[in-house]
């Protein structure tokens, strides 16, 4: 049974004409809010710490980067995009610069060639507006390492759904749109269940189950299968 359920079931126990099953079953319901409440706290902390130490001993990479983009294309270092968070709320989204300055301007043109199938993303394999650093520190997902400062922001946290475009929301039915009811993450389930290769409609059953089990152990499990995806590049556009 999902969390959801679970509330739901307390909810109905509850209209029930019983004093002593209206008074255990309110005792529930404050445990279950403290629990969810810790669980909230411990998951921030976590990310909050993680982070931090992530960009500690990853430093260097950021200064490397850095350096690469910079002196082999024109353009800026961080790419700033505008996202969707938690409950739809708007966000500044960063990542290390991979394509070349002109990228949204021809990416009309390239339309036609989205390789995503379900229409809703746009997916290229082989994006003619990526640089040739882009094209490797995307494989190996070096382009995402300053939203480790989002996570910190409290904008993102470390695992959960991937934060959208807000174009690709107005294009989401009911269904999709509860994957902005928690905080998005730099790593999910299908991030380590395929990547790109996946389809859409996969990428929201996984996130759908994602928020339906989600827990401190499940995270620590899909932070551990990160590393083997990074290090594969496997399934990375």
């Amino acid at each position: 049974m999902t969390r959801y359920e679970e509330i739901i079931a307390l909810r109905q126990e509850l209209k029930r004409p019983s004093v002593f099953r209206h008074n255990h079953i309110q005792l529930r319901m404050l445990l279950w809010n403290i629990t969810i409440g810790a669980s909230k706290a411990f998951k921030r902390l976590m990310d909050i710490v993680l982070s931090i130490i992530a960009i500690i001993l990853g430093g260097w990479i950021f200064l490397l980067t850095a350096l690469l983009v910079k002196t082999t294309s024109p353009g800026p270092i961080i790419f700033s995009q505008v996202r969707v968070g938690l409950y739809g709320r708007h966000f500044k989204f960063y990542k290390f610069r991979s394509m070349y300055i002109d990228a949204e301007a021809r990416k009309a043109e390239l339309l036609k060639h989205n390789e995503s199938g379900d229409g809703v993303i746009f997916k290229m394999k082989h994006d003619p507006r990526i640089t040739p650093v882009g094209r490797f520190i995307r494989k190996f997902s070096v382009d995402e390492l300053p939203q480790l400062f989002n996570v910190l922001l409290g904008d993102m946290s470390l695992v959960g759904p991937r934060p959208p475009l807000p174009s690709e929301v107005k294009t989401y039915t009911l269904e999709e749109r509860k994957r902005l009811n928690i905080t998005p993450g730099i790593t999910c389930l299908w991030q380590v269940s395929g990547r790109s290769e996946l389809p859409f409609s996969r990428q929201i059953a996984l996130d759908k189950e994602y928020i339906a089990s989600r827990s401190a152990w499940k995270d620590f499990l899909i932070l551990l299968k990160t590393i083997p995806a990074i290090l594969t590049g496997k399934g990375a556009w």
